[in-house]
């Protein structure tokens, strides 16, 4: 079929293999030191690859090639992360780390009545950092008084993190706990720069955090995913005021909208001072 595809100047490539990092498909890989496009099927035609080349050896074309095959895509990236997941020491079901969990249902019933939850008391970590024994009297003192205090500011303070995972790239698809849920979709700066943002932001909500600069990927397609297949009531994206937090923003909008549904959201701008810039819509 004719369709737009890249091609690659090999005489312009230098090797850096920054096309190959920046295609997610795949498509691109080095041989003998130049950026190739192994796979006609894996070229999607929309270049994500143009502009992480510092030497323009990528550009496009039409011409007759492969039709792109999504299909096969998603299957070699299955493929690649449960590579990498068994490469890391991972059993073959996957990474232990990523499985899907319910977390609050189990930590509000851990919660005593009035009492807190008894791992977070103040006797059990003292009992657990002894005094060094080069210590006085006095800084021995000092230190249960310092850790009595850091637990009870622990236990006034309980964790809202509502599931695990909270990485947008290993976060499933579907999962139960995606049914009716308040979706926090946030810059994983925010978490730093935001002094309340657990009561704030993460209670009551599903959170998935992501780094758009750093990741390297576009969160769209997995958020539209998300969006389509769950029963989400309402989204809300946190990001930080710089540049690089805008293709977060972008990818949850555009998730929202191909999605097909009607879902309420919000836009909220963190400062890197820790204060609330703005709030859209």
């Amino acid at each position: 079929m004719l369709r737009r595809i890249i091609q690659i100047d090999e005489e312009k490539c230098d090797g850096c293999g920054l096309c190959a990092t920046a295609c997610h498909e795949g498509a691109i890989a080095l041989v003998d030191g130049k950026a190739r496009l192994m796979r006609e099927d894996f070229c999607d035609g929309l270049g994500d690859c143009l502009p992480a080349c510092p030497t323009d050896a990528i550009s496009f074309v039409e011409r007759e090639a492969t039709a792109y095959d999504e299909a096969a895509v998603m299957a070699a990236q299955v493929a690649k992360a449960m590579g990498e997941a068994k490469a890391a020491g991972c059993p073959s079901g996957g990474c232990p780390g990523s499985a899907p969990e319910t977390l609050r249902a189990a930590a509000e019933a851990a919660v005593m009545a009035g009492g807190g939850c008894p791992g977070s008391a103040p006797s059990s970590l003292q009992e657990q950092r002894p005094v060094a024994s080069a210590g006085t009297a006095a800084d021995g003192g000092a230190m249960a008084a310092s850790a009595s205090a850091a637990a009870a500011a622990s236990a006034a303070q309980p964790s809202q993190l509502a599931q695990w995972p909270c990485q947008i790239k290993l976060v499933p698809v579907t999962a139960p706990f995606f049914n009716g849920a308040k979706l926090l979709i946030a810059a994983d700066c925010t978490a730093y720069a935001y002094a309340n943002f657990h009561q704030e932001f993460m209670a009551g909500r599903i959170t998935l955090i992501g780094c758009p600069k750093l990741d390297g990927v576009d969160y769209s397609e997995k958020l539209t995913n998300i969006i389509a297949n769950n029963a989400i009531e309402s989204v809300e994206v946190l990001r930080m005021d710089v540049p690089c937090c805008s293709g977060l923003e972008n990818a949850a909008i555009k998730a929202l909208q191909q999605s097909g549904k009607f879902i309420p959201w919000a836009v909220i701008t963190i400062g890197r001072d820790g204060q609330v810039l703005d709030r859209r819509p």
